[in-house]
């Protein structure tokens, strides 16, 4: 089962221009378009007819005509006429997704429209700063469910067997991890200090030398990850005054959007954002390629573990490092309940 009232990343917007674009959510068939006002249209990818999918139609104004037997529907998912016959069947139209344009990518609202507030999107801190640098953004599917992808976004401690030729670094397997648990979502932190910089990050330091690094891994209801990274000089990291930002200080955040397609499915949409070089294209390209084969590295791990917990044979454990990730698990389970009908 999935939260429905909630916004989910669809698809990034320069991909849906003068076409149909199919996407599949909470497996649900949409399809989006691009209206003549340059707003994006999102509707049920199905005519009423014989469920003929959309997105095999075409695209006439603001109108989609069934591929079929040419039944039009507007952007609000009215069937506008009836070819070969005078009357419209009242039950002849289709649902219509609301759609927000925000950070580049297209956000559509599964759950009930009329509780749909573009306020509630996911924050994207230092969006449009200039003194931020932007890279390139980027997508992949994943044969794993969603919960699985942010247990393991959850678990700042996976980067030393995953990643250990670019995120990873020292293991640092003592440094205590803080659960925080929010409204809003769930944050495992840690610091770890005086350890050597991970081969991702060091050729980026401003510094030479050992490192105070920061792991902060803030996952959001319903599947949206804002992962920061922190490095400054060894003897200067910590929560404190310690932390305050200083002219040598490395931050990257990394935003992962994770859109469930089904329940065995999950589309991983990703952008980073740094506090330096903001308009150098090369850097941007640097970062962008790294983290692909950074999750690369992780879209395997997380399709294997996906097999595993469908195939098992014996009980899975749980460890003190899953807290962060159970705690979620345990809220989101409450959120879904609360959106079931009541049973008379």
């Amino acid at each position: 089962m999935f939260r429905r009232n909630a916004w989910y990343v669809a698809a990034w917007d320069r991909d849906v221009g003068a076409g149909l674009v199919p996407a599949t959510v909470l497996g649900e068939a949409i399809v989006m378009y691009r209206k003549l006002d340059g707003n994006v249209a999102a509707l049920e990818n199905a005519c009423p007819q014989r469920k003929l999918t959309l997105s095999m139609g075409r695209l006439k104004g603001d109108e989609v005509e069934c591929g079929h037997h040419g039944l039009p529907f507007d952007c609000s998912g009215a069937c506008v006429r009836s070819p070969g016959a005078e009357r419209i069947p009242p039950s002849a139209r289709v649902r219509a997704y609301p759609v927000e344009s925000r950070y580049g990518l297209l956000w559509v609202w599964m759950g009930d429209a009329h509780k749909a507030d573009p306020a509630t999107i996911f924050h994207i801190e230092h969006w449009g700063d200039p003194a931020w640098g932007l890279h390139q953004e980027d997508a992949m599917e994943v044969a794993s469910k969603d919960r699985y992808t942010t247990d393991h976004l959850l678990d700042p401690s996976h980067v030393t067997w995953v990643h250990p030729t670019s995120f990873a670094g020292a293991a640092c397997e003592d440094a205590p991890l803080e659960t925080t648990v929010a409204s809003h979502g769930v944050t495992v932190s840690r610091w770890m200090n005086d350890v050597d910089a991970a081969p991702f990050y060091a050729p980026f330091l401003k510094f030479a030398g050992r490192c105070d690094r920061k792991q902060q891994h803030e996952v959001r209801f319903p599947s949206h990850a804002a992962i920061k990274a922190v490095f400054t000089p060894a003897g200067s990291g910590g929560d404190g005054d310690g932390a305050a930002p200083q002219p040598d200080m490395f931050i990257m955040d990394s935003y992962n959007l994770m859109t469930p397609i089904n329940a065995n499915n999950t589309k991983y949409s990703w952008f980073q954002m740094r506090n330096f070089a903001p308009g150098d294209a090369q850097v941007s390209l640097r970062f962008a390629d790294s983290v692909r084969v950074a999750f690369e590295e992780d879209r395997v791990i997380l399709g294997a573990v996906h097999k595993g917990m469908a195939n098992k044979r014996t009980p899975n454990i749980d460890r003190r490092i899953d807290n962060g990730p159970l705690r979620f698990r345990r809220r989101m389970a409450q959120l879904i309940e609360a959106e079931q009908p009541v049973q008379a």
